[in-house]
């Protein structure tokens, strides 16, 4: 089993052996076994907290293989309005929830769940489910090692 202990910088350039499409909650796991898109079974060994993006590459303990994780599409709730300030209320709701949610200038994104849709929908936000990358603020305790 390749066991991946180093992280460089995404660069869409350099040739990889291998691609790992991970989940936004399996990026965040620095320690675990996985299996690439090639059907490669590969072993995860990062600093505690490393959360992976879509595009890092990791490299094995040799340095003889390049991996390069891919976001891989989610189901998830995209949530928007035409009033900025009422998609801010909708981030405290989620928020005051602890949920996991990707920010944007237009637009709020979070796992979905037909009781937050509901919530939401009730609240009079435009819910739309769909299959996305999902890329969650990480908190303020989290970090991404560059190598």
């Amino acid at each position: 089993m390749l066991t991946l202990t180093q992280i460089k910088p995404p660069n869409g350039a350099i040739l990889v052996s291998l691609n790992l499409a991970l989940t936004s909650e399996e990026r965040t796991r620095s320690r675990h076994r996985f299996t690439t898109v090639e059907g490669q079974i590969v072993y995860i060994h990062l600093p505690r907290g490393t959360v992976l993006r879509d595009g890092d590459l990791l490299q094995d303990e040799g340095e003889t293989t390049l991996v390069r994780v891919c976001a891989k599409l989610e189901k998830v709730l995209t949530v928007t309005t035409t009033n900025s300030l009422e998609l801010l209320k909708a981030a405290y709701h989620l928020g005051n929830r602890h949920v996991p949610v990707e920010i944007s200038q237009h637009y709020l994104r979070l796992a979905a769940d037909p009781v937050l849709q509901k919530m939401l929908e009730q609240l009079k936000f435009e819910v739309t489910s769909e299959l996305q990358p999902f890329y969650p603020e990480q908190g303020a305790y989290q970090h991404h090692t560059d190598g």
